[in-house]
């Protein structure tokens, strides 16, 4: 009577997800219940190919986006003539199970609202390899995409464009990465874009990744590579990535890419959802 007892539980290394569970203990005809959490797995991470080390990264482990995040809150139409409203309603952007999910939904006012949100606005990084692990979702009018601009942003495409990976509804698993520059801007070249079929793209997990140096950027799709932008001309005309740019994941509805062949409003709402993004460097 009077003394304290100390349970100590003990589970291996975590790999997967962020996992929740209760502890009930009974002790005569007491029963005390203890919530416990076990953040997602996996922080000994490293870089698919050598020479990186990790600078930055979000496992999406706790229950919401951390300073380094911010919101986009914007009208529709604001950019590519697409339908959403961004906003930040608790809705569009949401944490669980060491997932971030980005819905596309409309609302009780008649408004699609979806999510765009910037990883370290302000700082960003220069080269480096730059990968998120994605599920994409369904439906003809979704848009969603993982990319990179400028921090110091004043003219477009003049200031670089780094799209990772994009994909439109209407032509379902075809992802594609694109860099846009004044040299090269929706030409659709071989020199600036490659789109590969991706079976299951939509409803399945892959990993999307962006070797960054000062003389080539490459693309890869669960490690295998598959494009790479390296000109010649290193002006900036051709070549304005020799600055830090931030990664922005995003859904947007229709517009000028993504709503092509119309929208298909019984797909909402729609949710693009990710495992995780990180950065590695050279150092």
């Amino acid at each position: 009577v009077g003394k304290k007892a100390t349970i100590t539980v003990t589970v291996g290394e975590n790999q997967g997800a962020g996992r929740t569970g209760n502890i009930a203990i009974w002790s005569g005809g007491s029963r005390q219940n203890i919530a416990v959490a076990q953040a997602k797995g996996g922080q000994n991470i490293t870089c698919p190919i050598g020479g990186y080390s990790l600078v930055w990264n979000d496992e999406f482990s706790d229950n919401e986006l951390g300073p380094d995040w911010a919101c986009e809150i914007k009208p529709a139409g604001w950019v590519n003539n697409e339908l959403q409203y961004y906003v930040n309603d608790g809705k569009v952007t949401s944490l669980s199970d060491g997932e971030l999910s980005i819905t596309c939904y409309k609302n009780d006012a008649g408004r699609v609202c979806s999510g765009r949100i910037y990883a370290c606005r302000n700082t960003g990084w220069k080269y480096g390899w730059i990968e998120a692990r994605i599920m994409l979702p369904k439906g003809r009018g979704t848009w969603p995409a993982f990319w990179m601009m400028p921090v110091n942003f004043n003219k477009w495409p003049e200031d670089g464009e780094n799209d990772i990976m994009e994909e439109v509804g209407y032509n379902p698993n075809y992802v594609s990465s694109t860099i846009h520059c004044n040299g090269y801007n929706n030409g659709g070249t071989a020199k600036e874009h490659k789109e590969k079929y991706l079976a299951n793209a939509e409803g399945g997990w892959h990993t999307y990744a962006c070797e960054w140096t000062e003389d080539y950027m490459t693309y890869y799709i669960d490690g295998e590579k598959y494009f790479t932008y390296t000109p010649d001309n290193k002006t900036k005309t051709y070549w304005p990535f020799n600055a830090p740019f931030y990664v922005i994941l995003n859904l947007a509805w229709g517009g000028s890419w993504g709503g092509q062949k119309g929208v298909d409003e019984t797909a909402l709402p729609a949710t693009m959802k990710v495992d995780y993004v990180r950065v590695f460097q050279k150092q």
